[in-house]
């Protein structure tokens, strides 16, 4: 006999890109609502894809690769890092705020996505920053 997806399992449909590190939990990189053509991004941190590990201990070097996992993914879903509406960033320690928004800012040159940022006790590997986004697909 043949098991039926419920009607929340069918319109989902989990994202991977080859080009961003596999999660490194049980989660997807993404997840694409496709009713609503709303994508969440899981968060993101600067791991290379084919070492697995993180690619440096500075902040905004750190931001950068994040943020390219990111666009890897949401670019993968068939979308831009323009069409980011929301942002959850993580720190390990908020006085790195000033230099994850410089290089943050880059990303997203036209309208900025909503965004709150948290200090947290702790990050996936150690990372400095964490970055969580959803986007709204064509």
């Amino acid at each position: 006999r043949t098991r039926m997806a419920s009607s929340s399992e069918s319109s989902i449909r989990a994202i991977q890109s080859p080009d961003a590190p596999s999660a490194i939990g049980p989660y997807s990189q993404a997840v694409l609502h496709v009713t609503t053509n709303t994508l969440y991004v899981s968060g993101c941190i600067a791991l290379d894809k084919d070492s697995g590990e993180l690619v440096s201990d500075d902040v905004a070097e750190q931001t950068e690769k994040a943020l390219s996992n990111m666009r890897a993914i949401v670019e993968a879903a068939g979308g831009s890092m323009g069409k980011v509406v929301q942002a959850t960033v993580l720190l390990r320690d908020m006085a790195d705020f000033a230099t994850v928004n410089g290089v943050y800012a880059t990303f997203f040159p036209g309208i900025k996505p909503a965004r709150a940022t948290y200090a947290v006790a702790g990050l996936p590997r150690n990372a400095c920053v964490e970055i969580a986004a959803t986007a709204g697909l064509d």
